[in-house]
């Protein structure tokens, strides 16, 4: 079907396109707004019969021939783009066309890596001369950079060109996308990329600035997880470069290296430029933590300059504050002696009291895998005492929950030696529950945390059954809307005050009501279920199965009949209890 109408696509494509550009040239708008919509109608349908309609859409003539003219059409329109200005009616919906472009190069190589090969060539010249040559300036906007970007980084990562370790088990496709790959990534375009990645696109940006100034929480909880690079220029472009140089660590580690022994020594407060840059290049550095394991001494950097420049208290050096703690945090599961973090826990302390918000916020180096509470114990009153006050100074809940981590790392790590500094924590958490009723996100921070507390305080945990056992009651009630964020670690939660309560209360009791239903749910949370009705079963099983013996009974009857044979035996190591 798709081929029957695709050279009559194509056709409608071609003369609308013609058209508009007529048009635009005349400077006739009204008339170039109706034919530009015309182009993005019918590029839309080409784009899904190229993407959708052919099996193996290399073979077919009129599929590569419009692929290719998607490059001539890009630069045309790019060129275009000069003289049609922001406040002109076409401009939105020409950008738009511009996306729709790469868009269709994006899904085709997603969809037909082998397909794409005779592209591959082209495709990173075009993207590699927008976004890293002069060539780009003045037409390129952020999200056709995005784009870019990715389509350069979908082609050094796709599995399909990577030939196996012995080269005689890859497919000829996959060798010829390779050597194609490797004919276009020399070492002065690898450089000249790198070169661009940190000393122009991780520049913190005049706006970027501003908002660290007018919004700091704002600004450290802009969103650079899950597929954010996708969409947003930062993470996108710090996803390409972790990729470039995962690929190409050898050519490029000696690159990063002259950056940061150009970079020795404390920055001049008044160069603003040098912060950025240094700014730029301590975070490539981190970055690339994995792959610089064996070409940089961290320890003696550490000591010889990171450690001074977090002691330098200028206001305008705070952007290498910030960045030197993320370094350190990148590099501690890394390579970090673990007699330096004494040294590293009094720096911390200080930049938690640092005048700066986002400084003070950006301390993530105590959830470390070599964390030894003996060196952290002199420092934990104080520590314990400054987030607590973090938490309480920030608003937004993105910024609570960062705190919240932070303090569950240091509760979880000290364990029963934080009993004497909880006391605050304890009472500010029902009132942070209670703001948090719209943000499930936070209420689950919230829940972890408190499962840390359970753990510490053990048997006293008692005291908090006022405020942690409608906590479980909400989180674990199936009736409940935010049951759908709240009941994995509402379970876990529930879980770990059994295992730390001395004798079972009414009210622990009381709770088990909600278990009917969530055996009926026979879902990946039946493990922790079992281990529930097991721990109220250890701590009185008389009173428990007086109270639930029967209701149990008829939950068991009718799990036996759906789940598994290991879920059967599951059922019945808890009856044999």
């Amino acid at each position: 079907l798709a081929s029957g109408i695709y050279s009559f696509a194509c056709s409608l494509w071609n003369h609308h396109t013609d058209t508009f550009l007529q048009q635009i040239c005349a400077g006739d708008e009204a008339a170039a707004t109706n034919s530009l919509e015309r182009t993005l109608l019918s590029l839309k349908v080409l784009r899904k019969l190229t993407v959708h309609g052919f099996v193996e859409p290399h073979w077919n003539v009129e599929v590569m021939g419009f692929l290719n003219a998607v490059f001539e059409r890009l630069k045309q329109f790019l060129e275009c783009s000069r003289s049609v200005r922001a406040e002109n009616v076409c401009r939105d919906r020409l950008e738009k066309t511009i996306i729709l472009f790469t868009k269709v190069l994006l899904d085709f190589l997603d969809q037909h890596p082998f397909s794409f090969t005779p592209l591959i060539q082209r495709s990173l010249e075009f993207a590699v001369t927008y976004v890293f040559t002069e060539a780009g300036e003045g037409i390129v906007f952020e999200r056709f950079i995005v784009q870019c970007m990715n389509l350069i980084k979908m082609i050094v990562k796709n599995y399909a060109y990577k030939p196996s370790k012995n080269i005689g088990d890859s497919s000829p496709e996959t060798l010829e996308a390779h050597k194609i790959k490797t004919a276009f990534f020399t070492y002065s375009t690898l450089m000249e990329i790198c070169r661009r990645l940190v000393t122009c696109y991780f520049l913190l940006t005049k706006e970027e600035l501003i908002m660290w100034e007018e919004d700091p929480e704002g600004f450290t909880v802009e969103e650079t997880g899950g597929d954010s690079w996708k969409y947003s220029l930062r993470p996108c472009t710090e996803v390409l470069f972790i990729d470039i140089f995962h690929e190409y660590n050898q050519t490029l580690t000696p690159v990063l290296l002259e950056m940061v022994h150009s970079l020795q020594g404390s920055t001049n407060v008044e160069d603003t430029n040098a912060i950025l840059i240094k700014d730029a290049v301590y975070n490539a550095v981190g970055l690339a933590a994995y792959e610089l394991f064996d070409s940089v001494d961290f320890d003696q950097w550490f000591r010889n300059q990171l450690l001074a420049e977090l002691q330098v208290s200028d206001d305008r050096y705070k952007p290498i504050r910030r960045r030197v703690i993320w370094l350190i945090g990148q590099w501690i599961s890394v390579k970090f002696k673990s007699d330096l973090r004494p040294m590293l826990y009094e720096a911390i302390r200080n930049l938690l009291q640092d005048q700066d918000l986002v400084v003070s916020i950006n301390n993530n180096v105590l959830d470390d895998f070599e964390f030894r509470t003996d060196q952290f114990l002199p420092y934990l009153e104080c520590m314990f005492t400054l987030l607590f006050q973090l938490l309480q100074e920030v608003t937004q809940c993105d910024t609570k929950m960062h705190v919240l981590h932070v303090l569950s790392c240091v509760i979880e790590r000290v364990n029963v030696q934080v009993r004497p500094h909880v006391e605050c924590l304890i009472q500010y958490l029902p009132l942070l529950w209670k703001q948090s009723e719209e943000h499930n996100m936070l209420r689950c921070a919230i829940l972890t945390t408190l499962i840390h507390l359970v753990q510490g305080l053990g048997a006293d945990s008692k005291n908090l059954y006022p405020f942690l056992l409608p906590v479980i009651q909400l989180s674990t009630d199936v009736s409940q809307p935010p049951h759908v964020y709240l009941l994995e670690d509402g379970l876990e939660l529930w879980l770990v005050t059994l295992e730390n309560s001395p004798c079972l209360t009414p009210e622990l009791l009381r709770i088990f009501q909600n278990m009917s239903a969530l055996l009926e749910l026979s879902s990946e949370n039946l493990q922790n279920c079992f281990k529930i009705i097991n721990a109220y079963i250890f701590l009185s099983s008389s009173g428990f199965l007086q109270m639930y013996a029967t209701d149990l009974c008829q939950s068991f009857c009718e799990l036996l009949k759906d789940i598994t044979t290991e879920g059967q035996v599951q059922v019945l190591k808890v009856e044999s209890n």
